[in-house]
């Protein structure tokens, strides 16, 4: 399936006012957090890429132009020719698509509906958000049902606790707002085309489209309650980061199940003994 990815938006609440870089270009490890996302779901198949492109798209264009494998692959330099031990993106397809500096993500996906035409269902996702949910399992329960979208239904991030008073405005209780019962939008869609037909021009996905076909029973939830983060502000980011380098990143699935390669010290070695 393909797999759109809204990454044209200005980002303001991780904008540090110096940098234009959009938020999916921030980094996390060696890597932007649009690369951990695609990663993601290339781990599970899904390789072929719609970028929705608008503010910042030119570092989103020179990443992936210049893209250096050796950045996160073990590498050999024998004779002055590189040897890789490892490719990250050699076999996506990546399509790059301005859809508009200010465009709202309904309008966004409006402006590549050509590109999924063909699909019976397609996957979407807000490209700053990472998870280690079972996408194979939600794309087949999905699959499975008449429902035109579904999405990953999460439990609030939020740290705010919940408080509830009597008549004299007595505090009768407090509790935190996870023990609620209520989810939100994890921001992992998987979607029929028909549910682009729901958006109006400058629409909204979730507001206008996913709200409507709530209201008719035809949009399914995914409750998760595993790994979930998202990197709405430089305080998520800095979390992600710091995951990152102490080893603890559950996003990135593939790490568990590819194949072990030497370590690239065996591969010099080996190298230098023959």
């Amino acid at each position: 399936m393909k797999v759109v990815l809204f990454c044209g938006g200005f980002g303001m609440r991780m904008r540090d006012g110096d940098s234009d870089v959009p938020k999916p270009m921030q980094m996390v490890g060696p890597r932007p957090l649009i690369w951990h996302v695609m990663r993601y779901y290339a781990h599970f198949g899904h390789k072929e890429f719609v970028l929705c492109l608008g503010y910042g798209a030119h570092h989103i264009k020179d990443y992936f132009l210049n893209y250096r494998e050796t950045e996160s692959n073990d590498f050999v330099l024998r004779e002055g020719e590189l040897e890789l031990g490892g490719s990250d993106i050699a076999d996506w397809t990546i399509h790059f698509v301005h859809t508009g500096l200010e465009s709202p993500i309904g309008e966004r996906l409006r402006r590549v509906r050509h590109l999924l035409a063909d699909e019976e269902m397609f996957l979407a996702n807000y490209a700053d958000v990472l998870t280690d949910a079972p996408l194979d399992q939600m794309v087949k329960r999905f699959a499975d049902s008449d429902a035109e979208a579904a999405l990953l239904a999460v439990l609030p991030q939020a740290v705010f606790h919940i408080v509830e008073s009597d008549d004299d405005d007595r505090i009768t209780s407090i509790h935190p707002v996870t023990d609620m019962g209520v989810r939100e939008n994890g921001g992992y869609f998987v979607l029929r085309p028909s549910v682009i037909d729901r958006i109006p021009e400058n629409g909204d996905l979730v507001g206008d489209a996913c709200t409507a076909l709530a209201a008719e029973g035809k949009l399914m939830g995914y409750p998760y309650e595993g790994f979930w983060l998202p990197a709405d502000t430089l305080k998520e980011r800095n979390q992600l980061e710091a995951a990152y380098r102490a080893g603890t990143r559950p996003w990135m699935l593939w790490e568990k199940h590819e194949p072990d390669l030497p370590p690239l010290e065996s591969l010099v070695t080996q190298h230098l003994q023959s």
